[in-house]
């Protein structure tokens, strides 16, 4: 029988950079079901649709192709009609396009079966903002990822000022406060912990901090 950890929190918690290390550590596939809702949003963002729910979305997701693959490390792929864009979905535009495309339910119930497939077949740590919730309800073990929204913000700051793009704290800090509250408010699926969860607020740690208390709930908890 797999064994499926769900790992919830808003964005800019970390959970990717954290559920990728701890995945490796325990030898589980990582699932960042986040990437697959960027990549349905530049889909959008690419044919001129909305995010809102409509007769428009509903026939670009009978058009498109969105799977997950992993390279020979075991790092997660995302392709969209065949193209690697794991690459093209990680900017602020981006991000906002996930909130928005992810409050609708035609979008959600279109990578369910896609996301809980993968937890059926393989050890799997995925992250998210409903896996224990709605994704995963049966999973092994829940974790709740936070931090404050200063700190999500400047550390997503320093990230992409790494990566050479020009960006301003105090935009990306509204950034993560205006999808904190499109993510606890939408209709369907909002973020919130699941009944039964570990809540773990990483405001104080740092990144390898972080993971090592990741690890030992998990490792406490199964």
């Amino acid at each position: 029988m797999s064994i499926a950890i769900a790992l919830d929190g808003p964005a800019g918690a970390g959970k990717s950079s954290i559920a990728k290390r701890a995945a490796k550590a325990l030898d589980y596939i990582y699932i960042d079901t986040g990437a697959l809702y960027r990549t349905i949003g530049l889909a959008a963002s690419r044919r001129g649709v909305e995010p809102v729910p409509s007769a428009a979305v509903d026939e670009m997701l009978a058009q498109i192709s969105v799977d997950l693959t992993f390279n020979e490390k075991g790092e997660q792929i995302v392709l969209l009609d065949g193209e690697d864009v794991s690459g093209l979905i990680r900017t602020p535009e981006a991000s906002m396009m996930a909130s928005k495309i992810s409050a609708i339910p035609s979008v959600r119930a279109y990578l369910l079966d896609l996301q809980r497939g993968m937890a059926k077949t393989h050890n799997v740590i995925m992250d998210g903002r409903d896996i224990g919730t709605v994704v995963l309800p049966d999973a092994q073990v829940k974790i709740f990822l936070t931090a404050s929204p200063e700190a999500r913000a400047g550390r997503r700051y320093k990230e992409l000022i790494e990566k050479g793009m020009d960006v301003k704290y105090e935009d990306i800090l509204q950034d993560v406060i205006t999808r904190d509250y499109n993510d606890s408010h939408r209709e369907t699926a909002p973020l919130k912990p699941a009944e039964g969860c570990v809540m773990v607020d990483t405001t104080e740690l740092d990144f390898e901090q972080s993971v090592e208390k990741i690890i030992s709930v998990i490792k406490e908890n199964i």
